[in-house]
């Protein structure tokens, strides 16, 4: 027996994990009655992430990340295990969007200060990552490593 364990508690993967379903239970709370008080959500994500489904216009201007709001007016808000849709208004244009959790880079509500920053690293041998990992492979086959951590929140205050 050796004094070295051969694997380690994967706290990234962990932490990555809970902050998805604190997400995802906010939204679909959100989706049941409507954002409470003077709540509303910053959320940037990775536009390339393959799973994302935006107008080809939106993915044209933004082809590596984009940050929606959602706050006065959203409409057709879903949720389900993987991400949501939702359609937001773009100069007049409604367009709806699929963002799937493991693309979203920040999820920030500045009105209570909370925010969440996960940043994502291709592991260099997906091998060394335990059986039942749901993240999804990228083009070269690894499959992403996601940490969370709190954001800063002063990107988002508005200068007055």
């Amino acid at each position: 027996m050796t004094d070295e364990p051969s694997e380690t508690i994967a706290y990234g993967r962990l932490m990555h994990r809970a902050m998805r379903s604190l997400i995802q239970s906010v939204l679909e709370g959100v989706a049941e009655t409507g954002l409470p008080g003077e709540h509303h959500f910053f959320i940037t994500f990775d536009t390339r992430h393959p799973d994302v489904d935006i107008a080809p216009w939106l993915h044209d201007r933004y082809p590596g990340e984009m940050t929606i709001v959602i706050q006065h007016w959203f409409d057709d808000l879903r949720v389900d295990d993987d991400g949501f849709w939702v359609t937001l208004n773009f100069g007049d244009n409604p367009e709806p969007l699929r963002i799937p959790f493991d693309s979203i880079l920040t999820f920030v509500d500045p009105s209570v200060e909370f925010g969440l920053r996960f940043e994502t690293q291709v592991e260099e041998d997906p091998d060394d990552e335990p059986p039942g990992d749901d993240a999804a492979e990228d083009e070269s086959g690894h499959e992403p490593h996601h940490d969370a951590e709190v954001v800063r929140l002063d990107t988002f205050r508005k200068n007055h």
